[in-house]
């Protein structure tokens, strides 16, 4: 099929760009408010994106036919069902509404946490929903989770991929799962690697379970606990999948989960952080750790994306050959 030219908002370290590149496609820009994520994007895609999108007008922004972006959650002011388009002013999907009306690109592709759901009653995703109707998209989407997609890591999302109405696509379905047979133990870093000294968890509450599972499945199976065993206090096997990586959260384990691995409880390292988000080998991270941390716990999981990006193509690719 036809390679698309995209815009990447909001593209954090370049979750988007990974997936779509590698699948062909081409980026015609690239924005995000946070210069630790533009360094490390500039880093990796040799082009630094341009900064606070709210500043940016929309005629500045090159003609593309697919819009994606991860873009952060935020309450609306309204219900959606008197102002339209002008509901959304003050959210960051605003901004991607005022790209779209003016470009119109054939393909919207957002991603947002799994709470987006609930949030707020239900209203804030009712409202995106109505306001990507009004302005001429087709809107499908589903939560995902990145561990039945070839991803050892329970990180559920919800991905919208919007059609605009008057191509006339119909009968989208985001890719199946693939339950491959993954594990935290497959991204590991070697043991005896002077890096892991540091991320070494050794407290007197640590509580380890009398019994370890032998066999791998693709769930997060925890197998002790530190302190009172609240969140960012519990240790998983590397047998099972990791916990979500986050870029906030408290605890000795924040961010990562804690694991035991040849005998010993700790942290995983950003290299296995990247790994465990379908970062390619080679990818340069930040120099900060804990900026690695945020960078990965706000990315998309690269193999996800691929995948609906696999599913997309295939859809226009369909219907191109039923136009013809």
């Amino acid at each position: 099929m036809e390679k698309l030219r995209f815009i990447d908002l909001f593209c954090g370290i370049g979750g988007f760009r990974q997936a779509l590149g590698e699948n062909g496609h081409t980026c015609v820009f690239s924005s995000d408010l946070d210069p630790d994520a533009r360094f490390t994007y500039s880093e990796n895609f040799g082009e630094e994106p341009a900064g606070d999108l709210t500043k940016i007008h929309e005629r500045e922004i090159p003609a593309h036919d697919l819009l994606c972006g991860g873009f952060p959650c935020q309450p609306f002011s309204i219900s959606g069902n008197q102002g339209g388009f002008e509901d959304a002013r003050g959210t960051l999907l605003y901004e991607i509404l005022r790209i779209a009306r003016h470009h119109r690109p054939a393909v919207l592709f957002l991603e947002n946490v799994k709470n987006f759901l609930g949030h707020a009653e239900g209203r804030t995703l009712a409202t995106t929903l109505e306001l990507l109707d009004r302005l001429g998209y087709d809107v499908h989407y589903s939560v995902l989770n990145a561990s039945r997609y070839g991803v050892a890591q329970k990180r559920e999302r919800i991905y919208f991929v919007c059609f605009r109405k008057d191509l006339g696509m119909l009968g989208y379905c985001f890719p199946e799962p693939t339950d491959q047979n993954v594990a935290v133990e497959d991204v590991l870093l070697p043991p005896g690697d002077p890096r892991l000294d540091e991320l070494i968890i050794e407290r007197d509450d640590l509580f380890l379970s009398s019994e370890f599972p032998l066999e791998r499945e693709n769930r997060p199976m925890r197998i002790g606990t530190v302190g009172k065993g609240g969140q960012g206090e519990r240790v998983y096997s590397p047998k099972g999948h990791a916990i979500t990586l986050s870029a906030f959260g408290g605890g000795v384990g924040a961010k990562t989960g804690m694991y035991l691995v040849d005998g010993r409880v700790r942290r995983l390292h950003p290299e296995e952080c990247r790994r465990l988000m379908g970062f390619p080998e080679g990818f340069r991270l930040h120099a900060r750790r804990n900026v690695c941390y945020k960078q990965f716990g706000n990315s998309v999981a690269v193999p996800v994306v691929s995948k609906i990006v696999s599913s997309i193509d295939r859809f226009l690719d369909g219907q191109s050959r039923q136009a013809a």
